[in-house]
């Protein structure tokens, strides 16, 4: 057993022991996006008492359950990865219909969020069977937290995970201006590989605040702000800059309210005459405004107007 991480099995023992944890179940369990003392009391805890641990990688999983001390044969790790969670997830329902506890973990972090995950998940409740979550690290709301995005109202609040954009530069550019008419904080994940594509790919984006986060959690963590244009000359300015796994955040951008006041005007007109959907659409098209920001706006005049009618 780990020295390291024995006060940490008998803490999770202690704290999450007493529980109860259904038999056939799928217990998808976050772990540690590098600093493996990110484990949570609870995951400790499922991961000694699973029956199996399917995983997307076996030599990996085997090398982090082997630092916690968890001890688990090759016979109870299953290799669920995005090639063959199709069919390994047929194993796993069978082990489960025989009242195992299986455990899922990814590489790193929250499974089926950019890892994968959400296929096994999916096709366990579809054979009526339980999935319970266990939370706990991920890379994307940790660079949430340590952003200070300040979401604004409407359009603009609240943020949305886009992942790994395009590896093709075409395709890249096409997802980068469609990013660029969403007002909201966004969430982008890249390689070390590509990040320099990438930053090349967002500098279009101008003066819009980019936040990166590199090696989170790592010892050479390192989080910096600064306008999507800066973001090339920052990376090449030190060759560490590109190494390690990158969280991206644009941050939200402003609507320009003086042109939305032309954009209200035919919104109002074009909702006297067709469903809200189809005039918030047209009216985008016509002005130019943010769909989402004139939906929000729709949305709006109709709550008031079912409230003035009692």
């Amino acid at each position: 057993m780990s020295a390291s991480f024995t006060s940490a099995l008998q803490a999770a023992q202690a704290a999450a022991g007493t529980q109860h944890y259904p038999a056939s179940t799928l217990y998808v369990v976050a772990t540690p996006i590098g600093n493996l003392a990110d484990i949570t009391l609870r995951a400790l805890h499922v991961l000694e008492l699973a029956d199996a641990v399917a995983c997307e990688d076996t030599r990996h999983t085997h090398s982090m359950l082997r630092a916690y001390g968890v001890g688990k044969s090759g016979g109870q790790l299953i290799a669920v990865h995005q090639h063959n969670e199709a069919e390994a997830a047929e194993q796993v329902i069978s082990r489960l219909q025989q009242g195992q506890r299986i455990a899922y973990v990814s590489d790193a972090g929250t499974p089926g969020v950019s890892d994968p995950g959400a296929r096994l998940a999916a096709a366990v409740a579809r054979a009526g069977l339980r999935v319970s979550p266990l939370p706990g690290a991920s890379s994307v709301t940790a660079l949430v937290s340590a952003a200070g995005a300040v979401a604004g109202e409407g359009a603009s609040s609240g943020f949305a995970f886009i992942g790994f954009l395009p590896t093709k530069a075409q395709e890249r550019q096409q997802a980068v201006a469609q990013l660029a008419q969403d007002p909201r904080t966004l969430v982008l994940l890249e390689a070390p590989h590509r990040i320099a594509d990438l930053a090349q790919a967002l500098a279009v984006l101008q003066d819009r605040p980019v936040t990166l986060g590199r090696e989170l959690t790592k010892q050479f963590e390192d989080i910096a702000t600064m306008p999507a244009a800066d973001v090339p000359a920052w990376l090449a300015a030190d060759p560490h800059r590109s190494k390690g796994e990158f969280a991206l955040l644009l941050h939200p951008q402003a609507v320009q309210t003086d042109g939305l006041a032309d954009a209200h005007r035919v919104l109002a007109l074009l909702l006297a005459e067709l469903p809200t959907k189809t005039a918030v659409k047209l009216a985008a098209d016509i002005t130019g405004a943010p769909r989402n920001a004139l939906y929000d706006t729709a949305l709006a005049w109709k709550r008031d107007a079912e409230q003035a009618g009692g």
